[in-house]
């Protein structure tokens, strides 16, 4: 089982760690700053520093065997690995992680102003998307552009909170996603909220990173609303600059 440092502090850039175990390709952690591709969000990219100092460059992270508790760093081909046992350093792709977070939290709040189910979407550091389940796209693009940037002009918290599986069943509204469900069965979810109290905007179960605030996503502009289905419009996502 790999420690998620990633959700307590997800703007921690560098830690220490120890090879837990060795797998072709890569190695896992005890401890790592690197989210695993999942939710639709692609995994990190960074350095893994050796005792001795070679710097391993890590080309992605994943769950091996969709194991979400554990997650093995993926190093580039043909790269010496670490002995189990040895202490390692991780550097985090700062840049492309932030975008991320960014890009993230933005699609929370852009399930907000277009209030329908989600059927699937996908975050990488240029863009993201949500499909959702509806017949027939926004009428008034302009404002749905609009109302989701006075969100981020609101500069709202976002933070993260926790509930047990079985409140998670009592409160099936909390959960967006029609297809893909929260994961179960390790006693607790975790609920991402931006607001708070009363001037809580959205509450939903999500392993992601985000922002602290809404404000530093920074301006957004619809891309391309493509239909997929016959109730299924894709809504694309980008950073206005």
């Amino acid at each position: 089982m790999t420690e998620f440092l990633f959700r307590d502090d997800p703007y921690a850039t560098e830690c220490a760690a120890v090879v837990t175990a060795v797998a072709e390709g890569g190695v896992e952690l005890d401890r790592t700053i690197f989210y695993a591709t999942s939710g639709g969000q692609e995994g990190d990219t960074g350095v893994l520093v050796t005792a001795s100092g070679e710097e391993l460059h890590v080309t992605g992270a994943i769950h091996p065997g969709r194991d979400r508790l554990r997650i093995l760093h993926l190093v580039a081909d043909n790269a010496p690995l670490p002995a189990i046992g040895e202490a390692v350093t991780l550097r985090l792709d700062w840049g492309r992680r932030y975008r991320m977070m960014r890009m993230h939290t933005a699609l929370h709040l852009l399930s907000v102003v277009l209030p329908y189910g989600v059927t699937g979407g996908a975050i990488t550091a240029e863009k993201g998307r949500l499909d959702f389940d509806m017949t027939e796209p926004p009428g008034d693009v302009a404002a749905v552009e609009a109302a989701l940037n006075a969100l981020v002009a609101r500069d709202l918290p976002v933070t993260a909170e926790w509930i047990s599986d079985a409140d998670m069943a009592a409160q099936p509204e909390l959960v967006k996603t029609m297809v893909v469900k929260p994961p179960t069965g390790q006693g607790r979810v975790r609920l991402i909220r931006i607001g708070s109290g009363e001037a809580t905007v959205d509450l939903q179960p999500c392993g992601g990173t985000h922002v602290g605030r809404t404000g530093e996503i920074g301006s957004l502009r619809l891309g391309k609303i493509e239909k997929k289905g016959r109730s299924n419009r894709r809504v694309n996502l980008h950073f206005a600059a």
